[in-house]
């Protein structure tokens, strides 16, 4: 049985092994020089202006939140688009067909709810 994840380990060992190295040897030849435009915060090239901290609508996290579960949901798309002739090939294409139909309808009733309830407008 360890030889057939010993290649998997073997992987994982050059690549831990691999950002160790990197690490330790940044460390050893990594230039260190401060002055104040180094610590300045980055926006866009221009200068900071205000607080960080202000405070932003909850309607703006949830719009962030909806989307990254529309993007996962649209990466299985992509995954059962990758494997679909395999699954016609072992004569279940029109039975995993409809599993992703299914699939599809439940992301599309709930992109509707989520549109009608106005989830969507996060500058509320």
């Amino acid at each position: 049985m360890l030889t057939d994840y010993g290649p998997v380990l073997l992987l994982f060992g050059v690549i831990l092994a691999f950002a160790v190295v990197n690490i330790f040897v940044s460390e050893l030849l990594g230039g260190r020089s401060s002055n104040k435009a180094k610590t300045t915060a980055y926006e866009c090239g221009l200068a900071p202006e205000g607080n960080a901290r202000i405070r932003l609508s909850i309607h703006f996290y949830l719009v962030a939140v909806l989307f990254i579960l529309f993007d996962v949901e649209s990466l299985f798309l992509v995954l059962w688009a990758a494997t679909a002739r395999t699954f016609a090939e072992a004569g279940r294409g029109p039975l995993v067909f409809a599993e992703v139909a299914v699939f599809v309808g439940v992301l599309v009733v709930a992109l509707a709810w989520v549109w009608r309830k106005g989830g969507l407008e996060w500058d509320r």
